[in-house]
């Protein structure tokens, strides 16, 4: 019974994950694009812990803290280009 709900759970983690693909292809303004990538992150990382729950292993959790972590920057980083226009800013002197 609970790998039924677990598989199923997948499949509908997939079906999110394809949704939020198509967001990000014909979204119509960037901060849309940028939460859709973000969701995509979300429900990679927990697919990934349905399946290393499926599996009995525990070898997939280094992957989702890295995931996680990419997931994370990156969500800063755009959201710092959208609101300044770039992500590292360099002061230079004249």
């Amino acid at each position: 019974m609970i790998k039924i709900m677990l598989i199923t759970a997948l499949a509908l983690f997939g079906i999110a994950i394809a949704i939020a693909l198509v967001r990000i292809i014909i979204g119509p303004s960037l901060p849309d694009r940028v939460i859709a990538l973000d969701m995509i992150g979300v429900n990679l990382l927990s697919s990934i812990a349905i399946i290393s729950i499926i599996m009995h292993t525990k070898a997939f959790l280094e992957a989702i803290l890295i995931l996680g972590i990419l997931a994370f920057i990156s969500t800063i980083a755009f959201s710092k280009y959208m609101e300044r226009g770039v992500i590292i800013e360099r002061k230079r002197e004249l």
